[in-house]
């Protein structure tokens, strides 16, 4: 009798299930713990991983930076990396019992378009992009309206700079000046060569940040190069496409030199926006804001077409640039097909 071979959707329905099950009975493990002499005294951690039912929890004040994996106590919310928690240390294993308040989070809309935090209490975005896989104005407009979006100041940085060319040079170095001359902070670097990498080294001390962007720009290469010894996973650009190879499966957070924190993100391609309405997205785009409110119909969308138009006056007189005009109203046409 022939093997019988599992689609995807089945596979992926006998993964759920499989993890729904270890989880009920990590979570019979930690009530367990919870009810020993074994724990210690409650005290300050931070998350350092998530494991589903389980995560990694690095005690306050501890120079160490030395982990402990724990269970998770019954009816606790969604624990994330970066989160501060109170914990209590047992063998092997300890326990989480409660979670602080978030001073922030990292959100990404799920398929259904209800948020779901991938990271928290974050300082800074770190917007990483390269000459290869091709940067795309609209995409990191994307990650630029999220992080207006969820109040966390963003940082363009362009990595692989060594392998800019005489056809790339001049378009990419115009495309980060647009952005700077908005107030964006932006950055240069090579992770190979080391150019730049004191500059972002210095900009990242002493706060916590979160790298995102295309598959393949090296985030985990410069995450190896800014604390030596991380070693995270690096993965070859693939020739055929050109947008990498997914290498980090999870968000974890690694300490840098001088004090800072990175929380290395998986991979996104695209940034959805779905859960935003349009004027959501229009207050995304800073350049917009002053000119907002002061259309001649109160619903206007700023497409291009609308009469009196604040917008589209203020593109005519040269504050708001065509490219981000059109990658706006891109973005406004992708959320309405994705509805």
């Amino acid at each position: 009798m022939s093997k019988r071979h599992l689609t995807k959707q089945q596979q992926r329905r006998i993964q759920r299930n499989q993890n729904k099950a270890q989880a009920a009975v990590d979570r019979v493990q930690a009530e367990a713990l919870l009810t020993t002499d074994n724990l210690g005294p409650e005290q300050n951690g931070r998350v350092t991983a998530c494991y589903g039912s389980q995560v990694d929890v690095e005690p306050e004040n501890d120079g160490s930076h030395e982990s402990k994996r724990c269970h998770l106590r019954a009816n606790l919310p969604s624990i994330v990396t970066g989160d501060n928690v109170i914990w209590q240390d047992g063998d092997p294993k300890g326990v989480v019992v409660a979670i602080k308040p978030r001073n922030s989070e990292l959100c990404r809309p799920d398929n259904r378009g209800k948020l779901k935090p991938v990271a928290a209490n974050i300082d800074r975005i770190v917007i990483v992009i390269a000459p290869l896989p091709e940067p795309h104005r609209n995409l990191i407009d994307r990650y630029l309206v999220a992080c207006e979006h969820q109040q966390i100041a963003p940082v363009l940085v362009m990595n692989k700079s060594d392998l800019l060319d005489d056809n790339s040079r001049d378009r990419l170095m115009d495309m980060l000046s647009d952005y700077q001359a908005l107030g964006y902070v932006c950055s240069q670097v090579s992770a190979h060569s080391g150019d730049g990498m004191g500059l972002l080294s210095d900009l990242l001390d002493r706060t916590t940040s979160v790298f995102v962007g295309q598959s393949g720009v090296g985030k985990s290469s410069l995450l190896n190069a800014l604390s030596p010894g991380t070693n995270t996973a690096v993965g070859a650009l693939s020739e055929a496409v050109t947008k990498g190879t997914h290498t980090t499966t999870k968000a974890q957070l690694f300490h840098l030199p001088g004090g800072g924190e990175v929380i290395d993100s998986p991979g996104i391609r695209e940034f959805g926006l779905w859960h935003l309405n349009p004027e959501e997205v229009a207050s995304g785009f800073i350049e917009f804001r002053p000119f907002l409110g002061h259309c001649k119909f109160r619903d206007c969308q700023h497409r291009g077409t609308e009469p009196g138009c604040a917008i589209n006056e203020a593109i005519a007189e040269g504050h708001i640039s065509t490219q981000r005009a059109d990658s706006y109203r891109h973005i406004l046409q992708s959320l309405e097909s994705d509805h």
